[in-house]
């Protein structure tokens, strides 16, 4: 079932997520997940971008594996990466910062260079609740912290300049009540039209 993606300004976006359990309906909400991220042309996408504030989130890199400027070994292993995290803890970020473009499907339409770490060690556990310690690099690393970040309550716009911020408030406002196109089904915190 695709759900609506919940648009920027919405409290759950902030909200603290707790962790789930071995008997949550993991299955039909990663099928749902999947589903609604394919819908919406996504890379990724985390519990509380469907109202759900539970530390769950789904990556598939695949879109990114014939990007210019990466390497034939990166490429194939973007077009693998496909997981689920369940309860992610990233126990390390490190190696060296870089900037890279990134949106995000609860802010549609807005986009900013935002500086992170190149790899990332994340324990978390996977849809049949197998507990795994990986590390990732480049791209990959770069959609898991976009990810976690939102289910500790951050954006990504969080994460840019003061300035840009303020070049991105006019945008992010209209957000907040709807004011935005999108290709796929949302909701958000207050609607004008």
């Amino acid at each position: 079932m695709i759900l609506p993606i919940i648009g920027y300004g919405h409290p759950v976006l902030r909200q603290e997520t707790e962790e789930i359990q071995k008997d949550y309906p993991i299955k039909e909400l990663l099928k749902n997940m999947f589903e609604t991220m394919y819908n919406a042309s996504g890379v990724g996408l985390a519990a509380p971008q469907i109202a759900l504030a539970i530390r769950v989130f789904i990556v598939d890199g695949s879109p990114f594996s014939d990007m210019e400027n990466i390497s034939t070994e990166e490429s194939k292993e973007l077009e693998k990466f496909k997981k689920v995290f369940i309860n992610p803890i990233i126990v390390e970020e490190k190696g060296r910062e870089w900037a890279f473009e990134e949106g995000c499907l609860s802010i549609p339409g807005v986009n900013a260079d935002v500086i992170r770490k190149e790899i990332v060690v994340v324990e978390y556990f996977d849809e049949n609740w197998i507990l795994k310690e990986e590390t990732f690099s480049g791209l990959a690393a770069r959609i898991i912290q976009h990810e976690y970040d939102h289910i500790e309550g951050v954006l990504f716009p969080d994460l840019v300049s003061p300035l840009k911020k303020k070049f991105l408030s006019k945008k992010l406002n209209k957000i907040l009540v709807g004011d935005v196109p999108s290709s796929y089904k949302m909701k958000f915190l207050k609607r004008t039209r």
